[in-house]
């Protein structure tokens, strides 16, 4: 019996373990749940699975969850604040933790984890955005261990000549490089004048997958997949040109892995995140998931094509960022959630989004990142900036 913690429980990736989890319920305990400020989904989470610690960032919020538990006379307890995050992620009552906050909120929690240990099921992309050195560091120096929920890493986690629970270099061993497929988001198709006057609802309204609103607009930019390119690189220690991104409509394939020897080698999988859920929570060993067997024959055909940087520039951002190295990430990470949470607010275009971003990382030099204090300096350096340019083009 393992004991799970979800950092974000009442997000999509949330949802989807615990959707896996009750599935198992003789090999799986959920020790904590954690969100934001959704009151009623945890509290109907709480009611379901009885954590023993239910964490709300938000104070007004956690302050009405602990009197519903109360009123269902649950013996849940609830604890407040950012502090608390990181507690529950490091407990000695916790042997999994679910790393699914969206953001760079995610951050110190899941480093809290690496720290003590745990084995880290990482959804969240900022903790290697941000801190790429100092995480993996951090994961090989507290004996972590650390495996790739995103369906991407995941896919080519699976496809590697070893099963890396750690940062594994794969030059010399016969990888060439790697392929990592995006959907291309619901704008694929559109005339570029056209992305001038696309609205949030169109944004969200993902073609494949089913995600919340700031990874949704994330993979309409591409720069989803950028921060991808970026967390491959640390995850599987390969080089920026070794990351190949690929425009795959039908999202079956999930991403491949090419040999020298001409072998690539393909993960599929009906488009559904319960897959890599499922896949880390039992490594090394195969269990249900709940998603429908994929039917080859019904999907019919499997098209693929490049991905256009003139299309898709926050991509290209990403790849920048990488190849300048240190901060930069971080910077690019930070000025993307003010320019997408502005486009949701309907404050800027979509196409400001990436605009934004490029302005940012132009005039905000990159610095030395092996310290968790100048990656928060300079993360908090690029908000700054780019609420600024928010506030220059607000329509």
């Amino acid at each position: 019996m393992k004991s799970v913690t979800i950092l974000g429980s009442t997000g999509s990736i949330g949802l989807s373990t615990l959707d896996v989890l009750s599935l198992h319920p003789e090999k799986f305990n959920v020790y904590a749940l954690t969100a934001n400020r959704s009151v009623e989904s945890l509290l109907q989470q709480c009611l379901q699975f009885e954590p023993e610690i239910a964490v709300m960032l938000d104070v007004a919020a956690a302050d009405k969850l602990a009197e519903a538990l109360k009123k269902n006379h649950s013996k849940t307890i609830v604890k407040i604040g950012k502090k608390a995050l990181e507690e529950v992620s490091s407990s000695a009552n916790t042997d999994i933790v679910v790393a699914a906050i969206v953001g760079a909120a995610g951050l110190l929690p899941t480093l809290a984890a690496a720290k003590a240990g745990k084995r880290i099921l990482l959804a969240n992309k900022e903790a290697l955005v941000m801190s790429g050195a100092l995480f993996m560091k951090t994961v090989a120096e507290n004996g972590a261990t650390l495996l790739p929920v995103d369906s991407e890493h995941n896919a080519i986690w699976q496809c590697l000549p070893v099963a890396n629970t750690q940062h594994h270099d794969f030059n010399g061993k016969g990888v060439r490089k790697i392929i990592l497929t995006a959907s291309g988001g619901p704008f694929r198709d559109y005339e570029l004048e056209q992305l001038d006057d696309v609205t949030p609802e169109q944004a969200v309204a993902h073609p494949n997958w089913s995600m919340g609103q700031k990874i949704s607009v994330d993979s309409a930019t591409m720069m989803n997949k950028g921060l991808e390119v970026i967390e491959a690189h640390w995850l599987f220690g390969l080089q920026s040109q070794q990351i190949e991104v690929v425009l795959h409509r039908q999202s079956v394939i999930h991403s491949m892995v090419d040999y020298e020897d001409g072998s690539v080698l393909a993960q599929m999988g009906n488009p559904d995140m319960r897959t890599p859920i499922t896949n880390t929570l039992s490594w090394p060993d195969r269990i249900a998931s709940g998603v429908e067997p994929l039917d080859l024959v019904k999907v019919g055909r499997l098209d693929f094509s490049a991905a256009d940087f003139a299309r898709f520039p926050c991509l290209r951002l990403a790849y920048k960022a990488l190849n300048e190295g240190g901060t930069a990430t971080a910077i690019l990470n930070a000025a993307n959630e003010i320019a997408v949470q502005a486009f949701l607010d309907e404050q800027i275009r979509f196409t400001d989004i990436a605009r934004i971003i490029e302005e940012v990382l132009t005039e905000l030099p990159a610095n030395d990142a092996t310290t968790l204090e100048q990656i928060l300096t300079d993360d908090a350096a690029a908000r700054t900036l780019a609420k600024s340019k928010v506030g220059l083009c607000i329509h």
